[in-house]
């Protein structure tokens, strides 16, 4: 069967008539009432990840119309495509090949290359690692997107594997505000600065390049060679610059799949070598659930299918992320990126316009601070809005020295957060009812007003679904995992959607405008542009 989009499937049909049927009024705590079982039939075991799906508004007839939907569309055969470096990217003619860089040696496409780069690189990272050798103590990663946001999400994630004797910096915005606090910190000699651009020509990532280097020659620094090093693939730009070791990578790798690449290289300097290879490993051990895993029990493809349930059926807008890990706190932006610039599209493959919604709105805060936060609106706001809960089963603080009542109480602590995340997941679901407010009482309440208003300002309307991801410990494998379930769980929902998850048209026509503008903000020309942009261009100018 030749693989149709979602819309134009059989399956599609019938899960509209679904939703009519059981799932508009879908009651998740009745539908716990009605099955003991419900539970077990709802969770799912992937590499390094335990997810519980059983507080979501869908049951097993449910995941039956979506796993038609998936073989209807032809999930299964794009996702081979994929692996096996068809040009699936066709609005580029590349292929998609992040997995490929987390193959073991002669596992993978390409991997005599990917190898060599790897190898390369993380003999390199030793080198630095030697403090007392390097003198090294500042590492400052210049990039943006795709060069910036996984490595900054990484790091501080593994913040218990770091070598102590190194602190990690990022910069991405062209606002000098960005680079300017991270450079009065720094002394010259300590510092290692990492350019991370493919091209070597990225608007921001170049401008604070050359900030970077101002400073480091206006503050006696001396060999620039030694101190820049750059993750590109245009050599010669970055000889130019002054930079003699480069880390290249290739253009079946994109953006927002690269910390695995070159691009990884803050990571790896932080983490060193060995943590680095199980960052990888953890990602492939992944990718190998998602090419293997009967579709009934592979979670990515599960957890795309929800998505397109929630995002076309139910017609929610958005999905919360709340990491109960302080080193996740990176993670809600990172995903912004990965789903939001994959799929965050208007037209299928073929240019067509699509007759529904495709990304939702992707953001998040790590509990407990989004309780205090924006968990009201979750609870009682007007939108349904999905929330993904991530439960670090043990804490990992990565030093040795913890013991005694400070190490009894950061486990207590440790207790608190994790009672917090499934607190708040029952909590979305079962709601409160306007009786049991009535009877529940109020401290700080006001004493004169009516008792039945003020219980209906505090009842919870519950049913509010939500997904629990549990990791037994944050290590390199299992954060590995964790990322690379959200690749492929993109990546299902966009196929399903008929859509081409790896372009980003959409950030270009700002680039491009902005190069326009950039010249006029010198020279006043505001020839040929719209009113509102020339009178705010006059403004900026006076």
């Amino acid at each position: 069967m030749k693989p149709r989009r979602g819309d134009q499937t059989e399956a599609w049909g019938a899960l509209a008539g679904h939703f009519e049927a059981h799932g508009r009024d879908f009651d998740i705590r009745e539908a716990f009432a009605r099955d003991p079982g419900r539970f077990d039939a709802l969770t799912f075991d992937a590499p390094e990840v335990f997810a519980d799906l059983s507080k979501n508004r869908i049951d097993t007839a449910t995941l039956h119309f979506l796993l038609d939907l998936a073989r209807e569309t032809g999930v299964a055969e794009r996702r081979d495509a994929m692996l096996r470096g068809d040009s699936i990217n066709t609005t580029e003619g590349r292929a998609v090949l992040h997995t490929a860089l987390r193959a073991p040696r002669g596992a993978g496409l390409h991997s005599d290359e990917v190898h060599h780069v790897l190898d390369t690189m993380l003999a390199y990272v030793e080198t630095v690692r030697d403090t007392a050798v390097s003198g090294i103590r500042h590492i400052v990663n210049i990039g943006i997107g795709g060069s910036d946001l996984g490595p900054q999400m990484v790091v501080p994630a593994l913040d218990a594997f770091t070598h102590p004797g190194l602190t990690l910096h990022f910069v991405s915005n062209v606002d000098g505000h960005d680079i300017a606090p991270v450079l009065r910190t720094l002394k010259p000699a300590e510092t290692l600065f990492v350019i991370a651009s493919k091209t070597f020509t990225t608007q921001e990532t170049m401008a604070n390049a050359h900030a970077a280097k101002a400073w480091f020659s206006a503050a006696g620094g001396t060999d620039t060679a030694k101190h820049f090093v750059a993750t590109t693939t245009n050599v010669e730009a970055a000889a130019a610059f002054g930079i003699t070791t480069t880390f290249g990578f290739w253009d079946w790798v994109g953006g927002r799949y690269s910390l695995w690449s070159a691009i990884g290289l803050p990571i790896a300097l932080a983490v060193g070598a060995d943590n680095f290879r199980a960052l990888l490993a953890g990602a492939h051990a992944m990718d190998e659930h998602f090419a293997h895993a009967p579709a009934a029990q592979n979670l990515p493809l599960l957890l795309g299918l929800l998505d397109v349930w929630y995002r076309n059926f139910h017609a929610f807008t958005s999905r919360s992320i709340a990491p109960y890990h302080q080193g996740l706190k990176r993670l809600p932006a990172y995903l912004q990126q990965l789903e939001m610039e994959s799929n965050g599209k208007r037209v299928d493959l073929d240019g067509n316009d699509l007759p529904y919604a495709t990304s939702p709105v992707v953001w998040g805060e790590p509990g407990t601070n989004g309780q205090h936060a924006y968990f009201q609106m979750l609870h009682q706001g007007s939108d349904v809005i999905p929330v993904e809960f991530i439960l670090v089963k043990h804490a990992t603080h990565g030093t040795p020295a913890l013991h005694g009542p400070l190490l009894a109480q950061l486990e207590r602590q440790h207790a608190m957060l994790l009672a917090n995340g499934l607190a708040q997941s029952q909590a979305l679901m079962q709601g409160r009812t306007t009786d049991a407010a009535l009877a529940d009482a109020a401290p700080t309440a006001s004493k004169t007003l009516d008792p039945l208003t003020l219980a209906r300002h505090r009842t919870f309307p519950g049913n509010r679904p939500s997904t629990t991801l549990l990791l037994e410990q944050l290590t390199p494998r299992s954060l590995g995992a964790l990322i690379a379930l959200y690749e492929h769980r993109v990546f299902s929902s966009g196929a399903v959607w008929g859509i081409n998850s790896f372009d980003q048209w959409g950030v270009e026509l700002g680039k491009a405008l902005c190069n326009d503008l950039l010249p006029r903000l010198h020279s006043g020309d505001a020839s040929g542009l719209d009113a509102s942009t020339a009178g705010l261009l006059k403004r900026l100018r006076a």
